[in-house]
Parts: structure tokens; C-alpha cells; sequence
């Protein structure tokens, strides 16, 4: 209930009855009552006049499921949101809930990751209040070699969602890091659990650096924050439902095509690697090369210095700027 008052009193902006609330949301004068009072010691600031309504005047910057529920516009995403203060990594939680058979779109988020992860086991800074640590839970119908694609699809999804919120330059570094001005603000990982020929369910984790004012020596050089590349705070819960909104839109897309096909151009219109030299990190050594874009099955496509193209795969390689991270 709480969450569908609030919903109300964000969409109208100005006053609203009680009444109107009782008769459009289906329930007692009572019950819009009591779901104001909870969301007042929640922290939003909602004015009472008489003969007039309620009024929403300000809202704290808090990921709880009716805050987040309140902004959503998807329709599987988020349908199970799942809070927590502190947790050990949201990945882990949702890879719990789907064993117990949780829905596709079950969303678990937290204010503190206490093992939070990176790409290749690296750790991922993950502070208490200043970020966005999440997690959902797909259930895709395809054969466990096109998995590797969704990651791009969530990568697509986080850059388009802040260029919308934020306005800011978002680009993704091959194949999932979205930085700005050339430092990363988001990482994400996927992990998966699948037969010999088909997927039980995808967990897509997705780490967002959104209000931090400073990093470790090590990271400012590689790393920025939302907050510091716009000059503001900025509010956490839309950015979620911004993120959901972009992903449902270009994962049914590759649903459809079971291939990035169709997804191709939007994908490389953020490539901040298309066109530019990096370098392969390979098992065997580095190697430069020239990034050309994708090929349908989001594999990078680089050109040697002979004008031969070869294919790399997400996950069997690193590829990194020549003189920097991009």
C-alpha cells in the first residue's frame, strides 16, 4: 500500500485527497492514513492540510522496495524487490532465491555489500549509502553459448539509462563497462546456471558508483562516481527503474533474434572502443590490435596490423586502451 500512495503522490506533484486516494487505490481513509504516517518515518516529507490533502514535498535518497516500487514503469522487472542493509554480495542472494524458485525479475538491493564482485573474482568496492548494489534474476530460453550477449544487453541498458537521467556522455568499454570521461562508474556480472544445453536462470549483477565524492589512490586514476561527473547527488531509485526500463526494452529484442542483431548499431553508438587501438590481454600474451565494433553475437571484432580480423569472446580476454583503461 505504501508504495502506491507514494506512487500517487509523485505522479500528481501538488495536493491530493484523501478521498481521492481512498476511491482511486480501493481501500479506507484509514489505510491511506496509516500508509502516509509509515512513509513519514521513513523519512518523506509529506504535508497534511486540511480540506486539501497530501502533499509529497521531499523524499530521502533510500533503496527501499516501496521507493523503488514507486518509480517503476516495467512490466516483469522488479516485481520482487528484495532489501537489505548488509548483505554478502546481492549476486549471492539472488542466486539463493532462485534455487528456491524465485520469479524472473526478482530484484535483490543493498545499501552494503560485505563481498562484493568483480569481473574474474576481483573485489568491488561496494560503501555503505553512496551506491548502487543490485542484482535480478532472468530466466531466458537459449542455449548456454548466447548467455555471454545478456551482459551486453545490461551494459546497453545502464548507458542508455543515464544518458536519459543524467545526461551525461555514458560510453561502454568491450563488453560491459560503462565509464565516463574515460573512468569506469559501472561494472557489471552475469552468472549463470545451465545444463549441457540449457540455461536455468542468469543473475545479472550490476555495481553502480552514484554519490561517491572520493576513491582509493589506486582507483582515482580508473574510477569516477555519477555524482562528481554531474556536479550533484543524484537519486539512486530512479536510476534502478531507469536501468530496468532500458533492459526489459532491448532484452526482449534479443529474445526475439536470440542475437544482437538488431541491437548491434545501439550497442556500438556507445562503443567508446570502436575505432580505436587497444590492447588484448591474452593467456598467451598481449596483443595490439584495432577495434572495429561487434559482430551479431557481441563478440569485438579487431583488425591486426596486416588488415586481418579476428574475433574476440567475452570472458577469454581483457582489452584495455594502449596508453590508459579505455
Amino acid at each position: 500500500m505504501k508504495e502506491k500512495v507514494l506512487a500517487v503522490l509523485k505522479q500528481k506533484g501538488g495536493y491530493v485527497s484523501g478521498q481521492e486516494l481512498s476511491a482511486g487505490l480501493g481501500v479506507s481513509r484509514t489505510a491511506v492514513w496509516k500508509a502516509v504516517n509509515s512513509l513519514k518515518e521513513a523519512g518523506y516529507g509529506i504535508e497534511s492540510v486540511r480540506n486539501r490533502g497530501y502533499r509529497l514535498i521531499s523524499s530521502p535518497d533510500v533503496l527501499l522496495s516501496d521507493e523503488i516500487k514507486s518509480q517503476l514503469s516495467t512490466k516483469w522487472f522488479g516485481n520482487k524487490i528484495l532489501y537489505f542493509d548488509t548483505i554478502d554480495s546481492t549476486n549471492n542472494e539472488i542466486k539463493r532465491q532462485a534455487e528456491k524458485g524465485a520469479p524472473c525479475g526478482t530484484l535483490a538491493i543493498a545499501e552494503f555489500q560485505s563481498a562484493g564482485r568483480g569481473r574474474r573474482g576481483r573485489n568491488w568496492q561496494s560503501p555503505s549509502g553512496s551506491g548502487i548494489w543490485m542484482s535480478f534474476l532472468i530466466k531466458p530460453d537459449i542455449s548456454p553459448d548466447k548467455a555471454p550477449m545478456v551482459t551486453l544487453v545490461a551494459a546497453m541498458a545502464c548507458a542508455f539509462a543515464i544518458r536519459e537521467e543524467l545526461g551525461l556522455d555514458a560510453m561502454i568499454k568491450w563488453p560491459n563497462d560503462i565509464v565516463i570521461g574515460g573512468k569506469k562508474t559501472i561494472g557489471i556480472l552475469t552468472e549463470m546456471s545451465a545444463e549441457m544445453d540449457t540455461v536455468n536462470y542468469i543473475v545479472i549483477g550490476i555495481g553502480i558508483n552514484v554519490n561517491m565524492t572520493e576513491f582509493p589512490e589506486e582507483l582515482r586514476r580508473t574510477a569516477t562516481s555519477l555524482a562528481l561527473e554531474c556536479g550533484h547527488q543524484v537519486a539512486r531509485s530512479r536510476l534502478v527503474a531507469a536501468c530496468g526500463k532500458y533492459f526489459e526494452k532491448y532484452y526482449e529484442i534479443f529474445l526475439r533474434d536470440k542475437s544482437l542483431k538488431n541491437l548491434k548499431k545501439t550497442y556500438e553508438s556507445a562503443l567508446v572502443n570502436k575505432g580505436a587501438d587497444v590492447s588484448v590481454i591474452t593467456a598467451d600474451g598481449t596483443f595490439n590490435r584495432k577495434a572495429l565494433g561487434i559482430n551479431d553475437m557481441g563478440e569485438l571484432m579487431v583488425e591486426d596490423e596486416t588488415g586481418r580480423v579476428e574475433t574476440v569472446r567475452a570472458g577469454e580476454v581483457s582489452v584495455r586502451g594502449i596508453y590508459g583503461y579505455v
